[in-house]
């Protein structure tokens, strides 16, 4: 048997598919009850879709049935489908899964999950953080007030708790620097957290070796990797961050365009970051040598990209054969 699962956030549409390819069964089931079907078809194949909250689902349903998760972005039965609904998704999955067509998404493991819950939640903070500091500029602006104060500094909402504005704005400003006070305070501890998780993680360890990388990077860059063992070749791995350069041919022409974009923006904006700080602050030699060629001829932008690629590809060779940075012996 087969199972095509569209999995929502409190109840999933199912398709159950024979050997022959008839739709056997079709019914909705809430969430929480999906380990009683996963056992009433105990050892069926199953297809879910990679969905913001399928690793529980994953889980439970792994406890009895062989799961495959979809990766979504290569999903085009179900994205191009003139019908689109619950009903129609699920009978596509259950039919991939029969005709072991299913384009794969990764499962990380418990560790990866972890780490990112870890800094994703952290990076989340920062922006909602971000925010209340945009809007206190917002009100400073409406009231005509020029001057250049950082709310997101100690000294910055000092000076902010000294101005005199009137009522209600006065209520309002109060408020989001209480906000960015209690985000601030969340920040901080899920930082040490972090700073603890990079110190205990043989990966991370190792990444932390780069210049650039701090223990937040290392995580992150950890969490969005993933094990290295998934990827064969470091083209696989800088395709994943979509940092690889768009080829476009056309008889005897071959033009290299930007990069594709198309794999995780997480992991490609941390190694941007990281190449920055091991270019314009650490001075690595390796990669400054290697951005310095670049800048001369592409621009700064197109450089820095570049040198976020092979820092990469250092990355893959470093957790690869399990060694610390050194750029003589990495191959690029």
């Amino acid at each position: 048997m087969y199972l095509g699962i569209d999995v929502h956030k409190r109840y999933a549409q199912v398709a159950v598919m024979d050997e022959a390819g008839e739709i056997v069964e079709e019914v909705r089931v809430q969430n929480a009850n999906l380990d009683d079907l996963a056992q009433r078809y105990a050892g069926a194949e199953a297809v879910i879709e990679a969905t913001s909250n399928y690793y529980h689902i994953h889980d439970t349903l792994s406890e009895h049935l062989d799961v495959t998760v979809a990766h979504p972005g290569k999903l085009t039965l179900i994205a191009n489908a003139d019908t689109k609904t619950d009903r129609v998704d699920a009978k596509v999955l259950a039919r991939m899964g029969r005709l072991d067509s299913v384009p794969e998404s990764y499962v990380p493991t418990d560790e990866i999950r972890e780490a990112r819950a870890l800094v994703r939640g952290r990076q989340k903070l920062v922006e909602n953080r971000t925010e209340y500091a945009n809007k206190i500029h917002g009100l400073l602006s409406d009231h005509g007030i020029t001057r250049d104060i950082k709310p997101l500094s100690v000294s910055g909402r000092e000076s902010l708790r000294d101005l005199s504005l009137p009522t209600p704005w006065d209520t309002l400003l109060a408020s989001y620097l209480e906000m960015i006070e209690t985000l601030t305070d969340e920040i901080d501890r899920l930082e040490t957290a972090i700073e603890e998780r990079a110190g205990s993680l043989a990966e991370t360890q190792l990444l932390m070796t780069i210049p650039g990388v701090s223990y937040y990077s290392a995580l992150m860059i950890y969490a969005e990797v993933g094990e290295i063992e998934r990827f064969d070749r470091d083209k696989e791995v800088v395709s994943y961050a979509g940092l690889n350069p768009v080829i476009r041919e056309s008889g005897d022409s071959r033009i290299e365009g930007g990069i594709s974009k198309r794999g995780s923006r997480q992991l490609r904006w941390i190694l941007v970051q990281c190449a920055r700080t091991a270019v314009h602050t650490c001075k690595d030699e390796y990669l400054s040598r290697f951005y310095d060629r670049l800048a001369g001829k592409k621009g700064s932008q197109k450089a820095i990209v570049a040198t976020a690629r092979k820092m990469l590809v250092s990355i893959f060779h470093m957790l690869d054969r399990e060694e610390v940075y050194d750029p003589p012996g990495v191959s690029a």
